[in-house]
């Protein structure tokens, strides 16, 4: 079964998602960080590729990237960009909580919060030991995803907050609103998309971690730890981060 609340969010954000998420150097930063992880040529394995963000360039760098996402709103944005492209970015409409096929990737990742989209312990469980079984051995697992401790901490510890965020176009902005449940670790946002005199609205709903939850569901599908950031320049994580990417790699050979 396919999440109710990923392919909500896809129907939602899909037609302006890349204007709030940009595909420019932030996402090449992100592409190249991911391909140092790639030794040679080889394939990769996106969960929650949406448009194709971090896939286009990746696949750039490192030869192909498999994309699964659970909306085909976001693949069919994500196919209309790659054909514009020269990258070479397989689509996969698929459940992202327990995607399998008959590949083993070199690289496994799911970046911008993707993981949180999944609302209980257990799905995100399930989701990181099927990303786990898809790695070659010697691969590399990826996660970057929300701090919960630090997400309710830029409200200074209030359960409900509101933010505006210029951006750099004249006229644009993201105004978002959350409530967090701090006994269920549920993030709701809401978010308000301004452009030149036009709004746009979505809703998510996230089960926020830290990377000590991450870490025993890595543990238990057999990966080992590599690091743990702040962003993708590798700036070290603090408890103060919003944000924290997990890399995990699975042994060559087991004892």
């Amino acid at each position: 079964m396919i999440p109710l609340g990923t392919i909500a969010y896809g129907r939602q954000f899909a037609d302006f998602y890349d204007q709030v998420f940009p595909k420019d150097e932030s996402a090449d930063r992100t592409a190249t960080a991911l391909a140092a992880l790639v030794k040679e040529d080889g394939t990769a394995l996106e969960l929650g590729v949406g448009t194709g963000r971090i896939a286009i360039p990746l696949a750039q760098r490192i030869g192909s990237v498999v994309g699964v996402d659970s909306s085909p709103e976001m693949l069919d944005v994500l196919r209309r960009d790659v054909a514009q492209s020269t990258a070479h970015v397989v689509p996969v409409h698929a459940d992202l909580c327990g995607y399998v096929d008959e590949s083993e990737y070199a690289l496994v990742y799911s970046v911008c919060g993707t993981l949180s989209m999944l609302l209980d312990a257990e799905q995100q469980r399930q989701a990181v030991r099927h990303a786990a079984d898809r790695l070659a051995p010697g691969g590399h697992l990826v996660i970057e995803t929300h701090h919960a401790a630090a997400v309710l901490a830029l409200a200074n510890g209030d359960r409900t907050a509101t933010f505006f965020v210029p951006y750099p176009e004249p006229d644009t902005g993201l105004l978002t609103s959350w409530t967090f449940d701090t006994e269920a670790s549920l993030w709701q946002a809401s978010h308000i998309w301004f452009d030149h005199g036009t709004v746009r609205i979505g809703t998510e709903l996230s089960r926020l971690t830290s990377p000590e939850e991450i870490g025993s569901y890595t543990a238990e599908a057999g990966l080992e730890p590599v690091g743990c950031h702040a962003d993708w320049r590798g700036s070290p994580f603090t408890e103060k981060s919003p944000m924290f990417v997990g890399i995990y790699r699975k042994p060559e050979h087991r004892r």
